[in-house]
């Protein structure tokens, strides 16, 4: 089972959700705070951003963030904000791919790094759509997030109370156009082919990790031993010298016990013999 499949059972399953897609990502900046506080707080843990859509109507959209810390495979969740919080998404270059990406909310902004430019633009192209439907569904008529100004063209005067869309900015084009599909074909084989390429990096690598780890063993083994393995290797010894003392006794008592039957055995020989 992959991550994806692990988060979504994990965590929006339950909720009655349904994950669209789900990336690993780091920060780009660290936030500024306490240098003590920050000194305690582990930073080993992985950071998966999700986006899930709920099952019940009307449907809404949602960005999660999601974690997990080293040594479980349990997933928890930490933060979760709707599309209607999600002023911007900055793709940052325009002109080509690149992992890094921010999205600015009402109250916060966090600046991100993908695991790769192909997960990067998938978010992304799947979060461009999924606002584009939501905003359809919501307003009654098709609209486009991020909707460029035309210079002279009347404006449509919005009431006070009236949502405000999430704006995308620096994003492709190739992103946001008709060929979606075939776009998201081509950067899943990319993130699958990236994947197979890290696990078969790996799985080089243990075999080199193992033998260096073995040789390491035996340069220790033939040092001079800790006293830990001392008193371990002296109670082994001692152990074998009782059992060698009582298998000896054994076989004494055994031989003892041989004499007897063979003595007695003579003797009722030499009585048969007389009585014949």
């Amino acid at each position: 089972m992959n991550i994806q499949s692990a988060i979504s059972r994990e965590i929006f399953v339950p909720k009655d959700e349904k994950l669209l897609v789900a990336i690993e990502v780091r920060r780009r900046m660290k936030r500024k705070g306490l240098s003590f506080l920050n000194a305690s707080r582990k930073r080993d843990y992985s950071t998966f951003l999700c986006l899930s859509v709920t099952n019940s109507q009307p449907a809404q959209v949602l960005i999660t963030k999601v974690k997990r810390y080293p040594g479980t495979r349990q997933f928890a969740k930490r933060s979760q904000w709707s599309v209607e919080q999600l002023r911007q998404v900055n793709g940052i270059n325009p002109d080509k791919d690149t992992p890094e990406f921010d999205l600015v909310f009402d109250r916060t902004s966090d600046q991100w790094v993908a695991g790769s430019a192909a997960e990067k633009c998938m978010f992304v192209q799947v979060l461009y759509h999924a606002c584009q439907n939501y905003w359809e569904a919501k307003l009654g008529k098709p609209s486009t997030p991020g909707e460029q100004k035309i210079p002279g063209a009347p404006e449509n005067k919005k009431s006070p109370d009236a949502p405000c869309q999430t704006n995308f900015v620096n994003c492709q084009q190739k992103l946001m156009g008709d060929a979606c599909s075939v776009n998201m074909v081509i950067y899943r084989c990319k993130i699958f082919l990236k994947r197979m390429k890290n696990s078969m990096t790996a799985n080089q690598g243990r075999p080199q990790r193992e033998a260096a780890a073995v040789k390491a063993s035996r340069s220790r083994s033939r040092s001079s031993p800790s006293p830990r393995a001392g008193r371990k290797m002296g109670n082994v010894m001692r152990r074998a010298s009782q059992v060698l003392s009582e298998r000896g006794e054994r076989l004494t008592r055994a031989e003892e016990k041989t004499a007897h039957f063979f003595h007695g055995a003579k003797q009722f020989a030499e009585a048969a013999q007389k009585v014949s």
